[in-house]
């Protein structure tokens, strides 16, 4: 029995521990290894036109954060967002944006489907703070986006009984 108990203090120290937390960087001051210490290496990474390099780190694909660490040409971190939200969702424009655009915005996408009609993108998030939900975007197929929208996940509703 102490044995055990002992068995899972460590593995929740090591959770607790281990888990990277963008909050911990401080703009302004921590550094582009700070980031790399921290947060380790970006599921996505790009340069922007000012020569920004925006770091994506999504917990994806069954996750439901990815936060997106701007460093600034100085290699200091620049601002830390989350991108899985309803208000940047807000900022997808039907018919105004292309895939490109809303990539920039939402990250990479947790998944990709694609219909007759066109692609569908969407990603896992907590709608509200606490529902599992999805974020959706779907495309024409010349790549514009056609609508978008904010669904429940079934498997994680609650059941009336």
């Amino acid at each position: 029995m102490r044995l055990s108990a002992v068995l899972v203090c460590l593995w929740w120290c090591g959770l607790l521990g281990g888990c990277a937390n963008p909050n911990l960087l401080v703009v302004g001051q921590s550094t582009i290894e700070d980031v790399r210490a921290r947060l380790g290496t970006p599921t996505d990474n790009r340069v922007d036109r000012n020569g920004d390099r925006l770091w994506d780190y999504a917990t994806g694909p069954e996750g439901f954060e990815t936060h997106r660490v701007r460093i600034g040409t100085d290699g200091k971190v620049k601002d830390v967002s989350r991108l899985l939200t309803e208000e940047q969702l807000a900022h997808v424009i039907p018919g105004k944006m292309k895939q490109n655009d809303v990539r920039e915005l939402l990250g990479r996408p947790s998944e990709e489907t694609s219909y007759p009609a066109g692609l569908t993108w969407s990603w896992r998030f907590r709608q509200g703070g606490m529902q599992p939900g999805f974020l959706v975007v779907a495309f024409n197929p010349d790549g514009a986006v056609k609508e978008k929208f904010v669904t429940v996940d079934a498997a994680c509703a609650p059941r009336e009984h």
